[in-house]
């Protein structure tokens, strides 16, 4: 007999296997144990899985007070490094029951300004990128459990923060420079107010100072190609002598600041050594290939989850930073000698 186009109730799953509804609900809800027998547990079950039941975890979730979904607020740029965080997020949240909502910052091309009529009532807690902060303020994502993702754990909003080890990265970058022979050194700087992106100024500047010798000028641009090409091709023609590495603090601002470099008739890494940070997929279709950092985006987004569900449980989180670490490539070689 074909079966019904309308989804199977809890009712007709009691009317199947002769018990009541209260009944279904304790076997199915694992709490029947004493309460109904061994083999009426066995007959609900058997009615349920010949029915097609699935539980309406809707309302049950309402019911208790929770819906067991989790915000992701990330900003709208560099999307590829964040699919990954919500790839980690996701997969750590669906071993414990959890939904993952994706919300790009409104300041990029996002969806609207607030998803939800109430984003209190329809969310457990929030995950957020300090880089897009603006967007967790405009939706009070800030009034629920929160955990921050690049954040500065003394300032942070969120009762946890979880980060990656950004500082010992550009450590690494100036280590591998300075080795190859660098001494002068241009930043190409993010030109966004995030934590993130002032801890990579702050390492690169005290890393250079234990060098005597030094030089480190700094460009800032946003987060584009053209912008980054623009900013370092100002700074490669500004008067004085001409740096020989660029210390970029993303895989697309050294995309750009390889074109700058073209377009003054110069070749990366003879005249110029170029670097990065994240190791997108843009770093091996560059050519050369860039020396940059690996960020590990899905570990990331699995411990910004893990933090999320210690929180809700009322426990202590992970703490320590995620390892990074340098990948060098042919954008990197010693300076010529003048």
């Amino acid at each position: 007999m074909a079966r019904s186009s309308t989804r199977p109730t809890s009712r007709d799953v009691a009317s199947a296997a002769g018990v009541s509804q209260a009944a279904v609900s304790l076997v199915l809800g694992d709490k029947w144990r004493g309460r109904v027998s061994e083999t009426t547990a066995q007959r609900v079950r058997q009615a349920a899985t010949d029915l097609g039941y699935r539980p309406n975890l809707a309302a049950r979730n309402l019911r208790l007070g929770h819906t067991r979904t989790v915000l992701l607020v990330v900003p709208a740029l560099t999307t590829e490094f964040f699919a990954g965080v919500y790839t980690g997020a996701a997969r750590v949240a669906a071993q414990h029951g959890f939904g993952v909502v994706l919300y790009p910052s409104p300041e990029g091309v996002g969806p609207a300004r607030d998803p939800f009529a109430s984003a209190q009532a329809a969310l457990d807690g929030v995950i957020a990128s300090s880089m897009a902060a603006d967007a967790l303020t405009a939706i009070s994502g800030d009034q629920l459990p929160l955990v921050m993702l690049d954040s500065d754990p003394a300032g942070s909003l969120g009762a946890a923060t979880v980060n990656l080890d950004i500082t010992d990265g550009v450590r690494q970058v100036a280590d591998h420079l300075l080795e190859l022979g660098h001494r002068h050194l241009l930043h190409l700087a993010a030109d966004v107010p995030s934590w993130t992106f002032r801890i990579r100024a702050r390492a690169l500047a005290d890393r250079l100072a234990t060098t005597p010798g030094t030089r480190l000028g700094t460009a800032h641009a946003p987060i584009t190609i053209d912008a980054a090409r623009a900013a370092a091709e100002a700074a490669l023609t500004a008067p004085g002598p001409r740096p020989t590495a660029i210390v970029c603090d993303d895989d697309k601002l050294a995309a750009g600041a390889y074109k700058a470099v073209r377009r003054l008739g110069l070749r990366i890494p003879d005249d110029i050594s170029v670097t990065g940070l994240d190791d997108l997929a843009l770093a091996t279709a560059l050519d050369p290939e860039l020396t940059t950092v690996r960020l590990d985006a899905e570990l990331f987004g699995e411990r910004g989850m893990q933090a999320l569900l210690a929180v809700l449980d009322g426990r202590e989180p992970e703490h320590g930073d995620i390892p990074v670490h340098l990948v060098p490539r042919a954008s990197t070689a010693p300076p010529r000698l003048s």
